[in-house]
This record gives C-alpha cells, structure tokens and sequence, in this order.
C-alpha cells in the first residue's frame, strides 16, 4: 500500500566516456576484452527466471575474427517459445499489480549497475559480438540504454500523473493499466540498447515479455539479461528466447493472449507480421498493438550554401560510423554542382583516412559487417557499381572476408538520381552520391522526397535559412528526425525522440513518451458520490 506520491524528476542524458589514452575507463576496458575473449561462454535460454540450456549449441564468433570462439548458445524450439508464453503469463498477475516504485526501482538500478559495474561488461560483449568500436559501443550499450531505463521511467510517472477533471459531486480518475496478454519483443543486431529497450518499455508498463534477439546480437542481449535480474526483475518478467523467426510467429501470433509486438528489423519482416496477425484477428481477446521501426534510406541534401567541410564530415561520419549498420545512416547524398569538387575531394580525403580493422584496437573507426549474408550482398552491390558505366567508385570498394566481413567504406558517385544504391536499403558503409544543378535546388528536393518508399532520417545542410525553411516543409513526410547542418544519425534519448513514418514504420518514437502510450490500455473510473434515487429529470415536470 502506497502512503505518498512519488517523483522521478527529468533525469540527465548519460555522460559519454572518452576513453583516452591513460584514461581508467580505456585500461578496464581492454582488460575485459581480453578476459572476455580467454573464456568460451555457454549462454542459456532464460525462461521464468530459469536458465534453459538444450543442447543445441551455436557458436558465436566476432564479425572481425571469424576463427575465433566467444562461446555457444542453446537454440531452442517452438516448445520453448510456448514455455515463454506460459510463463509470461503465469508472472503477469503478481507483475501488473506491484506498486509502481518497486517496479520502476528494478529499472533505476539496472541503469545504475550498467553505468558502474558492468560498464565495460556490456560494452566489451558488444564489442566483440556485433564488431562495434570503443565509441560507438559506448554510446550504444552504455549510454543510450541507460537513457532508455531512466528516462521512460520518469516518462511513464508523468503518464501516471495525467488525470481527467471532476465536476461537482464527482470524482473521476484514470487508470493505466497493461494490455491483457503478453507482448513480443523482436530486437535487431544493430543496437544494444534497442535490445535492451523494446522488452523493457513494454515491461515498465507491467506488462509481460517473450524476448526474441537477432542470433547475431545474444552475446550482448544474455548479458543485458543477466543484469535485470541481478536488479531484481521477478521470474517470467521477461523471457529471453534464442529461436528463428517463423518459430516465434508461429507460436505467439496464433496465441489468444497476444497483446502486441514491439519490433525493429525489415520492412519485410514487419509487413509479413502485420497481415499475420490482421489474418488472426479473431482468435485474439484485444486488438493486438503492433509497432514497429523498420528500415531507411536516409538522406543528406546540401545547398549551394553548404560549407563543403561541414558537407563532407556529416557524409564520413554519418555514413561510415558503425559501418553504416544503423537504420538512420546517411545512404544517399546530393550535392549541388557549386560545390560537389570540394566536398568530394576533402570526403575521399576523410574517407581515406579511416583505419579499419579489429575492435580490441581503438584507433579502428572502421571494424567489420555483421555476418557473411550481409557481406555477400554488400559485395554484390559494389562489385556491380564497378561493371556499370552510370556509377563511379570514388574511394574505397575493396572485400576480404577471410580473417573478418570487412568492407570499406565506399562511395559511389551516380548519374541516374534513381540508381539502384539511390533507392534501395543496402545497411552497410556504402554511400552513393548525386550532383544536381545547384539552381536546381527545389527540383532536388523533390527527387529526395519521392525516390525511396522510406521515411526515417535525413538532413538538410545549409547556411541560407530560406534553403533550411524550404527543405524543412517539402520534406516534412520524408523523415521522421529530420536534422540541420548535421549528420542523419545520433538520436539522444529525451531529446530527439526516434522514429519514422512510410516504409520506415510506426513513428511511435521510441525515448518519449509516445512510445509508452502503446504499452498501455486506459480505463476511466467515475464515482459518483450522491447518485440519483429515481429515473425522473426537472425537464419532466411541466409546473
């Protein structure tokens, strides 16, 4: 029982380590990458608080070192998937009526245990199983993660906090209760923290949670597990299952307590879930709640007023950071004629300049592509790019796989604005550019907004307001976080909520509270204090 109201103020983003040379953070770090490396981990399914193993072990190998073995996880099957249900609803009783600071003090502490403990943990095990840099592990499994925890908790207490007025003789309240049923969550390889939010978001809103991680993310997801219950998550909470995914369809979309999907992958995937379960509407007890956050084709627009540097370095970093594996890289520029020499010399000067290799050396800023499928394809874009006559390689282009899936960052100048690297989702460091006329500038925009069917990011960058204003309106449907004299990628949560429209999915913005909304069913209670004693009104009486 509840005897005060309590607050959860608007937390601070985060602070980013810098992890410098001679710094702590950097010496710990190294040495729980090589602890992390010496040791082979067997990683279980995590089912009502158990740890399942099967015995149908996959190995895990870093993206840059193909040869070497960070250990094995236990594949399940349907019958584990049914388990995860079961056991998520067996725990949604007790967990949707536990007082909201017991669950949200759960949420604090994981976020307090990542920013201390297991920092380098977290860190390391992205790292090493999604080939990510120092950097960009950092502001991924550490920071931003921690963001998602602190922040939807204080989001979600102001939700709690929004009330419907009384009139007289009344009092009304709201009640914001979790769906009825369970929710999947289906996580990407790309982001830790989006591993780590989409099951969490949902949770904090008591609702209960069969997990389901990309194969290529489970080194960082088991350990971001392993933290929720070291923070006290009850068993069943959250169900992290290891299975593919017409396995987890099957068994959750055909379940009648399937509550909704919280989802980042393809465009694909989620158009293939959302007719599977608009074909099963009738054996489920509510219309499930399905969001999701699909892919992009993001852009970069440059003026004839753009600073060429400012051009360039928005395009090295915004198309190469992570190797392009983030859904808001920058994939398509264009450039106006005026200045398009500059920006590409100083970006094939910067681009030049990028080492790549593996993650344990911190002066990579370029480290692998996730697995084989992705290199093979990436290839085949750019090997194609090389026989075609309309397209022209600037820098980079060569591929090794055989110690690491290593692409360079390659840049690929067009003639045909609706080139197919122009228009389609390659998720890799690829970055085509176009030169339009630069007293074409409204005639470019246009071709922005209509050649790609997805609507993430994208940028404008310019030093003309007027450009920024135009570009700010014509392309108000062509990207859900649209930026100014930045590059596309970045989002901090609390500050721009992420998502996008089209092709590019729901927009419910994950790191505000939209996105909380969706995790959560509404009911207003009114209590009327004197009610009525007979069916008669004034209007009735004629004297």
């Amino acid at each position: 029982m509840s005897l005060g109201y309590f607050s959860y103020p608007m937390p601070a983003n985060e602070p980013v380590l810098n992890y410098a040379p001679g710094s702590p953070e950097k010496a710990t770090l190294k040495k729980v990458l090589a602890e992390l490396k010496k040791k082979e981990a067997d990683i279980p399914m995590y089912i009502g608080g158990r740890a399942v193993r099967t015995g149908n072990k996959v190995s895990i190998h870093p993206p840059h070192e193909r040869n070497h073995v960070l250990g094995y996880f236990h594949a399940g099957e349907k019958k584990h998937v049914q388990q995860a249900i079961d056991a998520a609803l067996k725990a949604k009783a007790s967990w949707s009526v536990m007082s909201w600071e017991e669950r949200a003090a759960i949420f604090l502490k994981a976020a307090d245990l990542i920013a201390t403990k297991y920092r380098p943990y977290l860190n390391g095990t992205t790292m090493l199983g999604q080939s990510k840099n120092v950097y960009q592990a950092e502001i991924d499994s550490a920071c931003e993660i921690i963001d998602f925890l602190r922040f939807n908790v204080h989001f979600l207490s102001e939700i709690y906090k929004q009330q419907p007025i009384s009139g007289a003789g009344m009092h009304n309240r709201m009640e914001w209760r979790p769906l009825e049923g369970f929710v999947l969550a289906v996580t990407p390889f790309n982001f830790t923290a989006i591993g780590g939010n989409l099951p969490t978001s949902a949770a904090m809103c008591g609702n209960t949670i069969v997990w389901k991680p990309a194969n290529t993310q489970i080194y960082s997801a088991q350990m971001f597990m392993r933290i929720l219950l070291e923070a006290g998550l009850p068993d069943g909470v959250i169900n992290l299952v290891y299975v593919d995914g017409p396995t987890i369809g099957e068994a959750c979309f055909n379940h009648p307590d399937f509550a909704g999907v919280h989802f980042t992958g393809s465009t694909g995937v989620f158009n293939h879930m959302w007719a599977t379960i608009g074909a099963n509407m009738p054996k489920y007890k509510s219309y499930p709640r399905i969001v999701g956050e699909t892919g992009g084709k993001d852009f970069v627009i440059a003026h004839r007023s753009a600073d060429p540097d400012v051009v360039a370095t928005a395009l090295a970093r915004g198309a190469f950071e992570y190797q392009g594996q983030k859904c808001s890289a920058a994939s398509r520029a264009y450039i106006p004629s005026n200045i398009a020499e500059a920006v590409k010399k100083k970006l094939i000067d910067q681009v030049s300049r990028m080492k790549m290799g593996t993650v344990e050396d911190f002066t990579n800023f370029v480290n692998a592509v996730i697995d084989e499928k992705s290199y093979d394809k990436l290839k085949k874009y750019i090997d194609n790019a090389r026989k075609d006559r309309k397209a022209k390689i600037l820098v980079g282009g060569n591929c090794d796989k055989k110690k690491g899936f290593y692409i360079e960052p390659t840049v690929i100048e067009v003639k045909d604005p609706r080139y197919v690297t122009m228009c389609e989702e390659l998720f890799g460091p690829v970055l085509t550019i176009y030169v339009y006329d630069a007293n074409q500038f409204e005639k470019a925009l246009d071709l922005v907004d209509s050649t790609s069917p997805y609507a993430l990011t994208g940028s404008i960058i310019a030093v003309d307001r007027s450009a920024v204003e135009l570009a700010t309106s014509k392309l108000r449907n062509a990207a859900g976080n649209f930026y100014i004299n930045d590059k596309p990628t970045g989002a901090v949560v609390g500050q721009q909520p992420f998502g996008g429209a089209r092709a590019s999915g729901t927009n419910d913005k994950a790191g505000s509270m939209l996105n909380l909304y969706r995790w959560l069913s509404a009911r207003t209670i009114k209590e009327t204090f004197n009610p009525p004693i007979d069916f008669g009104y004034p209007f009735l009486q004629e004297s």
